[in-house]
């Protein structure tokens, strides 16, 4: 019961860090601050993200899902995320701007957080509210 209860607590998070990262994706120009704060705000939901997934998987009897990357592989074929290359990117990305800065990679993980990630993202909010 304590694992369904925190599950739904960090989706109510997620979809509020979600829609927050989605406004800040919306915008047409962005200064280099900007950018970086958008990385920071992907960083964070990304996060959230996962770890929902984790305590979502638990819920339903799964264990051994304590990393990124085991909650991401048990959640493709429940069919929570339908793009699993575009997760593992997305961890790899998280992972690099976690422990180094270089612009140009910014640059690069910026595009795809705007393409890619947050609509990501919001697939995995709308599939985890199914749950409920």
């Amino acid at each position: 019961m304590i694992q369904d209860t925190r599950w739904k607590q960090r989706l109510s998070d997620l979809k509020k860090s979600a829609k927050r990262l989605g406004e800040a994706t919306d915008k047409k120009e962005f200064t280099e601050l900007e950018k970086d704060g958008l990385i920071q705000r992907f960083e964070f939901t990304f996060e959230l993200a996962w770890k929902t997934l984790k305590d979502y998987l638990e819920s339903q009897g799964f264990d051994n899902v304590s990393s990124p990357k085991k909650a991401l592989q048990k959640s493709f074929p429940m069919e929570l995320i339908s793009d699993g290359n575009v997760w593992m990117d997305m961890l790899e990305d998280r992972n690099r701007m976690s422990h180094l800065y270089n612009r140009e990679a910014s640059e690069i993980i910026f595009k795809n957080i705007k393409n890619k990630y947050a609509p990501a993202i919001d697939e995995l909010v709308a599939n985890l509210k199914k749950q409920k």
